[in-house]
């Protein structure tokens, strides 16, 4: 399952790398559907909060500084529940292996082509 949005460039790319590599995917588009809480808990568990949590967007970046430095698990979780801008996109989950952002090489590694 990839997870992102589908007018985001870096999405695009990644979503170009796994069909010219054949690899059966489906998309979630969390701008367009709601993303389960469960989805987030998940993900937290097993990669940690922090590699899911995008401190480069421009939705951290406009925050107050005192709420950028008291972020934690709990607060990160509520954050990108509320704006998905604030996850690291996009987001490949093979099942076995979890990826945020797109390099075609860890792709490779994760996918087997």
């Amino acid at each position: 399952m990839l997870y992102g949005f589908k007018s985001c460039s870096t999405v695009k790319s990644a979503r170009k790398w796994l069909d010219d590599h054949g690899v059966e995917h489906s998309f979630f588009d969390y701008r367009v559907d709601k993303l389960d809480p469960k989805v987030v808990d998940d993900w937290f568990k097993r990669a940690g909060w922090e590699a899911v949590f995008n401190r480069n967007s421009t939705t951290f970046k406009e925050l107050p500084e005192a709420e950028k430095e008291s972020v934690d698990a709990k607060k990160a979780r509520a954050m990108i529940l509320a704006e998905t801008n604030l996850i690291k996109r996009p987001v490949l989950d093979t099942g076995k292996t979890l990826l945020f952002g797109f390099k075609a090489d860890a792709y490779a590694a994760a996918t087997g082509k």
